[in-house]
């Protein structure tokens, strides 16, 4: 499978190039579509209930959306879109995109962090512009880091939506602006953390600064999609026995995210592949496979 993969990521390289300088052969070009439809239709997606963590939480997928498994999902960010592997508990997508497919405009990851209750005290008297110039100098001091793990340097443009914590809910969600040094156009950076007894669970959904609008549309449902179950609930948190994380609202928000190599880093920097690649591409096959009859 990892030799099929690099040679699709070759056959993918190379389309760009051919689609920005030639038309491609019947041949070129049914190679292409084969490879990517291949890859798109092995994927087995779900909807309805999920249960995530073993039953620690509850995903409700949400309507237009599509579910792919732990599995699955590990799958896809680390052989094909070049992450190095972490824990993921699964990915959403819209109904009709894929993770190659020329319709993809976002994807959400899913996962679990268990660093202990996060105290929500801090949130009414957060400053989120001193928090922000707080996060940009961490980024640039980041930058350190991510040059010597061979990433370019990442930029914190500003908040592409400011930060809201629902204490009701316990959920907490902001959009960052950023910049990856050598490329055209910001990518955004949407995170929403969903608080629990013992960690909280993450959804992060990447795109290219456009996609802001359509998930600000969406983020409600994505919202109230997910929730922890009795037992695991903020609201089940026992001081006696479980620990407490050494940060509240304001350090989950300001996270060292931009130094972390990791999903958010490598899909932004491979986004430009697929973005371009497969909407480049799979443009120029569209108008010569399918031509318009107008």
């Amino acid at each position: 499978m990892s030799k099929f993969i690099l040679t699709f990521l070759l056959l993918l390289s190379v389309s760009w190039v051919w689609a920005q300088s030639e038309e491609l052969t019947d041949e070129e070009q049914a190679s292409y579509r084969a490879l990517a439809d291949s890859i798109e239709s092995s994927l087995i997606y779900q909807h309805g209930t999920i249960d995530l963590e073993n039953g620690m939480a509850t995903l409700h997928v949400p309507e237009g959306y599509k579910f792919l498994d732990a599995k699955q999902s590990a799958y896809v960010l680390t052989d094909l879109w070049g992450n190095p592997p972490s824990p993921v508990l699964g990915m959403l997508f819209l109904e009709e995109a894929g993770p190659l497919s020329d319709s993809l405009t976002y994807a959400v990851e899913i996962s679990y962090s268990e660093e202990g209750f996060i105290d929500d005290e801090d949130a009414q008297d957060l400053d989120y512009d001193d928090l922000l110039e707080e996060m940009q100098d961490d980024a640039e001091e980041g930058n350190v880091a991510r040059a010597e793990a061979g990433y370019e340097a990442v930029h914190l443009v500003g908040w592409a939506a400011a930060p809201f914590y629902d204490a009701d809910n316990k959920k907490l969600h902001w959009a960052k602006e950023l910049q990856f040094e050598g490329e055209p156009v910001s990518t955004l950076n949407y995170n929403i953390r969903v608080l629990g007894r013992r960690g909280y669970l993450n959804l992060n959904a990447i795109g290219g600064m456009e996609v802001l609008p359509q998930f600000q549309q969406d983020v409600d449902q994505v919202l109230a999609s997910v929730s922890f179950n009795e037992g695991h609930r903020y609201s089940d948190f026992n001081p006696d026995v479980d620990r407490i994380a050494a940060y509240g609202i304001g350090g989950l928000i300001a996270g060292k995210l931009l130094t972390k190599v990791g999903f958010l880093a490598v899909l932004a920097k491979f986004w430009k592949v697929i973005a371009l690649a497969v909407a480049g591409a799979f443009g120029a096959f569209r108008k010569k496979i399918f031509p318009s009859k107008s």
